[in-house]
């Protein structure tokens, strides 16, 4: 060959290999990114690029087990982040779908970033941080169904972290609330608020939005969820949120104080000491709790699984920690006095959930409804051949998830910030007939969308129109705050007068609709509120107090709209001591209200007047609707009076005559 055609190939293969290195390198620097403790390399696939096991915190592990997390050391180079961190410790659940089958270890406070591969520069994405189940002593974020590929592709950032477990994740101990490094007790949730400000530090370097976050949990996720929207700590970190299986007045799981019992739950404190004694700690100062601290993680664990929520060991706090700082209430209390971030908000439940909270009395357990037992009877039970324990196992997933989730949507909506309420029904098709409802955390492989990860190769048609389906209402919320979009069928705000719902149902096809157990639930809403106002009454509502008012109209659930022909002759008037003057048509009375919560509203029973009124009258509607209200609204200057079970609603306006009932002093 010719010297200058020797020349020219060997000067073009240079330039190529150039071109090449230039080429990788530049893909390299895209897939690199500067955090605040060092650099780290993500790998793409499939338009996505994924940062898996990035640390959020210092590792717990030494001293640091059982203290509030600390700043994650920097480290010097570029950290491949290829592969998932050790997941919390834990004792797997055997044939648990839920499992990761990764490696376990105290080192376990990392997160995994999805984003989508390629991003124009200054990129503003919606970011959402999904919090994973497990009772607080199971699960972890490298489930392979929680891949956040799928969001990423849509154009969202997912974050998950891990958080710490069972006694490592909630442990309380006289020698800790000596050493006095606060926050005690809630390890679990410190860790999940560090994840957040790992955020708002961090997630823009990825091109995501500090400032438009959806915090997203299901089952103890979701629980952690409901926390953080009442942790005044916590609020601004996230912009939206959604709360799947997670409840929405209690923690479920157990509920301690620090150092006080609350019925035959002994303290935090005392569960802590117990767990010493077991390992044979018995001192309890600085040595015991160094000799604690030293123990193996897998022995501070012991075999305690999900099952513990059943067996609660004495060993074991349960779960949350009153200690005044991180957990200070219930959530339901907290969500009573105002305590509740006002976020656009998506709650739900499926549709054979999990129970936690029971009636009273198992054996009985139709006398949780008191006066309404009957009632309920009916409802639960028509044609009467459950038995007692199936009664109440159905009566408990009503308190602990069905009920609660519409708690938790009519708070927030009456609070001024819009929720939507759903059920997840769909079954899919591989697991049918044996399963016909639903199952706890039966949606997660929808909302992900990673259907093959959940089921393998028997997923259907059906299946993936559902995951579709679901995972872009979610997709939808997180850029927007409203999970509607074009493609999907309409999903209307919650409406706190009404017992409507968006239902996933197991036919494949999602509908919004009344609630086909709005009756039931409506027995359950009594109770509930009525032992919330028993645990921490409230004054009656100052916005209410004072007031008066003449009908404007009726509007039935069935449609129906009724009218009075003189509306002076349809008056409330509210005292500020709690006393009420009515009148109906040509009858007078009066009577009490109390208002137990924000826009709550009952009525005790009226001493009316007896007259026969010219028919036809309203009056007889009037006083058989009058003890079935349970909340009203103000908007526009009108009152609005809601019946329970979706009845109906009674329009009032500001009455003109001067004060014709106002109750006398």
């Amino acid at each position: 060959m010719p010297k200058n055609r020797l020349l020219v190939a060997a000067m073009t293969l240079l330039f190529a290999s150039a071109c090449f290195s230039r080429g990788a390198e530049a893909r390299t620097q895209e897939q690199t990114i500067k955090l605040d403790t060092g650099l780290v390399r993500g790998v793409p696939s499939g338009g996505v690029l994924a940062f898996k096991g990035i640390p959020y915190a210092a590792q717990p592990v030494g001293d640091r087990r059982w203290q509030p997390p600390q700043p994650a050391p920097a480290w010097k180079g570029v950290r491949r982040a290829a592969a998932y961190g050790h997941d919390c410790v834990q004792f797997p659940i055997p044939g648990d779908a839920g499992a990761s089958g990764s490696a376990r270890g105290e080192d376990c406070l990392v997160l995994n970033v999805w984003r989508p591969a390629k991003i124009q520069p200054g990129s503003k994405l919606p970011v959402m941080v999904w919090l994973h189940g497990g009772g607080f002593l199971n699960g972890a974020a490298s489930v392979p169904f929680f891949n956040g590929s799928q969001f990423a592709r849509e154009g969202v950032i997912l974050v998950s972290p891990n958080y710490r477990l069972g006694r490592l994740g909630f442990f309380a101990h006289p020698a800790l609330s000596a050493e006095n490094r606060r926050p005690l007790a809630n390890y679990a949730f410190l860790d999940q608020l560090a994840a957040l400000r790992w955020v708002q530090r961090n997630i823009a370097a990825f091109g995501g939005d500090p400032n438009r976050v959806t915090i997203v949990g299901e089952s103890a996720g979701g629980i952690s969820v409901v926390h953080l929207l009442t942790w005044p700590t916590a609020q601004g970190l996230f912009q939206r949120a959604a709360v799947l299986s997670g409840g929405g007045r209690s923690y479920i799981v157990q509920y301690r104080k620090l150092k006080e019992a609350i019925g035959p739950l002994p303290s935090a404190e005392a569960s802590g000491l117990a767990f010493a004694r077991s390992v044979g700690v018995d001192d309890t100062g600085p040595a015991g709790l160094a000799a604690l601290r030293a123990l193996p993680a897998i022995k501070v664990n012991g075999d305690m699984s999900m099952a513990a929520l059943l067996t609660k060991p004495p060993t074991y706090t349960g779960g949350p920690v009153n200690e005044g700082d991180v957990v200070t209430a219930q959530p339901e209390q907290n969500i009573l006095k105002g305590n509740l971030a006002r976020v656009p908000l998506i709650v739900g439940s499926t549709g054979a959930d999990l129970p936690g909270d029971f009636p009273p009395d198992k054996t009985r357990p139709l006398d949780f409804f008191g006066a309404d037992s009957e009632v309920a009877r009916r409802l639960y039970d028509p044609l009467g051949r459950l038995k007692a324990n199936q009664l109440s196992t159905l009566i408990a997933v009503d308190m602990t998830m069905q009920e609660p989730a519409r708690f938790l949507a009519r708070q927030m909506s009456t609070g001024g910030a819009p929720a939507w309420l759903y059920r997840f029904d769909y079954v899919a098709d591989s697991l049918r007939p044996r399963v016909t409802s639903a199952e706890h955390a039966g949606e997660l492989g929808f909302l992900f969308d990673q259907l093959g990860a959940r089921y393998g190769k028997n997923v259907s048609k059906r299946d993936r129109t559902v995951a579709r389906t679901f995972h872009r209402y979610f997709a939808n919320f997180a850029r927007t705050g409203d999970p509607n979009g074009a493609g999907l069928p309409e999903w209307p705000k919650f409406d706190p007068t009404k017992f409507d719902l968006m239902v996933f149902q197991n036919n494949g096809t999602a509908r919004s609709q009344p609630d086909p157990w709005r009756e039931r639930l409506a027995l359950v809403e009594r109770q509930l509120d009525a032992r919330a106002a028993a645990a921490d009454p409230q004054p009656s509502s100052p916005a209410l107090a004072g007031t008066a008012w003449q009908l404007v109209k009726f509007q039935s659930g069935d449609g129906t709209t009724l009218t009075p022909d003189d509306k002076a002759r349809y008056t409330v008037a509210f005292g500020e001591d709690g006393r009420v003057a009515v009148r109906i048509d040509c009858n007078r009375g009066a009577g009490s209200w109390k208002s137990t919560a924000p826009n709550a509203l009952q009525f005790g029973p009226l001493a009316l007047t007896r007259a026969f009124c010219p028919r036809p009258s309203l009056g007889d509607r009037v006083s058989r609707d009058w003890p079935a209200i349970r909340s009203y609204t103000l908007k526009d200057g009108h009152l609005f009076l809601s019946l329970m079970a979706d009845g109906g609603i009674y329009e009032f306006e500001p009455l003109i005559e001067a004060n014709p009932t106002r109750p006398k002093p």
